[in-house]
Formats: C-alpha cells, structure tokens, sequence
C-alpha cells in the first residue's frame, strides 16, 4: 500500500438491484415491479469510488466474496487506483448484495444481504491501512469492526469520519456512543440524525460534545446543514430532476471529505458535496453518473456564484 493515502474508507461493497415500484405493498400482498436494474453499490465502495474518480488516493475495506477479485467491479476499482489490498476476501460467500425499492414518491426500502460482510465480525481492524492514511471513513458495516477501526483511528490522530446509515438499527446505543466518541465528523440523513439524537437523549449541542467537532445533516432536496463547534451553515441544494436518489448520500460523503481534506471552508465543502451528489440522482444506479472535479466544480460555480 502506498504509505500516503488520502482516505481510507471502511464498509461494505455490494451489488445493488435498483427496483421500481408504484407503492410498496402491504404485509400479505404483492406489488409489480415496474424496472429493476442491478448496478455496482455498497455506501463504502460508493464513497471510495467517487472519491477516487474526483482525485483522492483511496484505499477500500470490505468483506467480499471470491467471485469478486475477477469482476468488471473489481477492474473498474483498480482502474481508479482504488487500493483493494486489504480486502476481506471470503471463499464460499457471496458479495453483499442490496434490493433497494423507491416508489413514486422517491420513498425507499432497503433490503441487504450481508453474505461475506458476515467475517467483519471475525476480521482484525486494518491497523496498517489506517496508518497510512490521511482520513478513515466508517460507512455501513459491522458495528463492532467500525468500532475497533475507530479507536484506531482516534489513537493515530487520524480525521474519523462516520455514517452509520441505514445500518443505524444495528446499533445499542452504548455502542453508538463508544464509535461517536472516537469520530471528527458524524455524517446523517435528517430521519438518522434524528433517530441518533432520540438514541443517545441527546440534542445537537449535545451530539457535539460526545466526539465530532462537524455533524453534518442532509435533507435530500432541502439541501444540508452543517454543525461547527461554533455556528450551523445552511447550504441549499442543487434542484436536479431525481432518475434515482439511490447513493446521492454516499455521493455527498465523498464530496465533502474531498473538500475538507483540501482545506475549504465548512461552507465550501458542503456546496462542493452537494453539487456532486446533484450529478448521481439525474442517472439511475449509485456509480453511474460519477462527475470530474471540473464538472463538479463548473456545476456548483454556476449554482451558488449567482
């Protein structure tokens, strides 16, 4: 592994079936699905990947199965020069695999498969890998890995970057608050901050105090808020007609870190996150409208330079 990574991103990699409904049903009744795609996903690997394309020197942690050292998903990783050498590579497992369902309301339900994310919970930490890293980014994953990975990290003066997601629920709060304590920046959609705060009886003032010095908060169309030790930064977003909001989070995560760890301002990074994660919801799937710097950088210049 190159011994000066910019970020270090820890979670799953998995394949995303991106399925349409009009509604979701009911218990004991059955929906049609109108479209249904299979793309390349996992919030961890989504990062990695929109990190890589927009210039970081990324390095992937994952728990995959076999089958995946020969993929197209693999080959486009490697590509990016996405280090993948400290793999958890599983025989006899599947990679993860996600069914995501939006229906016309752009609502979603998630159903994931963990197959060989199953072995975080038998896996050491990726001591050397967070040592040789600028920032560590713990996406959905193992509870317990992200939480190891994070003591590490905190010990290492490393920046700790952290988004529980849709895997929140896997969460007691002691443990929630044991990996809050040890992270830089707590990442949350507002229904996750909002569950985190009601977890740990806690407000935002409070939320700071456990750990992160930045909770940042998106609102899908109503753009995100950012939380400094100091003030709150409201940052509109990017109004784009929506194909699939599937892994515009993951997007933001990216843009942010990017920014932040070039030096911008809180603002900076949030407008700079916004407008890459404008670009993934106008195609369907996670990776599949991934911008240059420049598009990114062009895009939210015409936006917010009004």
């Amino acid at each position: 592994m190159s011994k000066n990574q910019d970020l270090l991103v820890i979670g799953h990699t998995a394949l995303d079936y991106i399925i349409k409904v009009e509604k979701f049903p009911v218990a004991n009744t059955a929906a049609t699905i109108e479209n249904m795609k299979n793309f390349h996903g996992g919030a961890a690997a989504n990062v990695a990947m929109v990190g890589g394309t927009l210039g970081l020197k990324t390095s992937l942690v994952s728990a995959v199965g076999a089958n995946f050292l020969d993929s197209d998903y693999h080959m486009k990783m490697k590509e990016l020069n996405i280090n993948t050498d400290s793999m958890i590579v599983v025989e006899d497992e599947e990679t993860p695999t996600a069914f995501v369902m939006t229906d016309k309301n752009h609502d979603q339900v998630f159903y994931f498969y963990w197959g060989a994310g199953k072995n975080f919970e038998h896996s050491n930490p990726p001591k050397k890998a967070i040592e040789k890293t600028q920032a560590v980014h713990l996406a959905t994953g193992s509870p317990e890995f992200n939480y190891n990975s994070s003591i590490i990290g905190k010990k290492e003066d490393k920046i700790v970057s952290f988004d529980p997601g849709q895997d929140l629920h896997m969460y007691s709060s002691e443990k929630l608050e044991k990996v809050i304590n040890n992270c830089t920046i707590l990442f949350g959609n507002h229904h996750e901050i909002k569950r985190i705060l009601k977890s740990l009886a806690t407000d935002i003032n409070g939320l700071k105090g456990l750990g992160p010095k930045i909770v940042v908060k998106t609102c899908g169309k109503d753009g995100s808020i950012v939380y400094s030790p100091d003030k709150k930064i409201k940052v509109d977003s990017i109004y784009r007609p929506a194909i699939d909001p599937t892994g515009a989070g993951d997007s933001y995560r990216a843009g942010f870190l990017y920014s932040y760890l070039n030096g911008n301002s809180l603002e900076k990074c949030a407008k700079f996150a916004s407008s890459v994660s404008s670009f993934i919801v106008e195609k369907e799937g996670c990776q599949t409208n991934i911008p240059s710097y420049e598009e990114v950088k062009d895009r939210m210049n015409n936006f917010y330079n009004k």
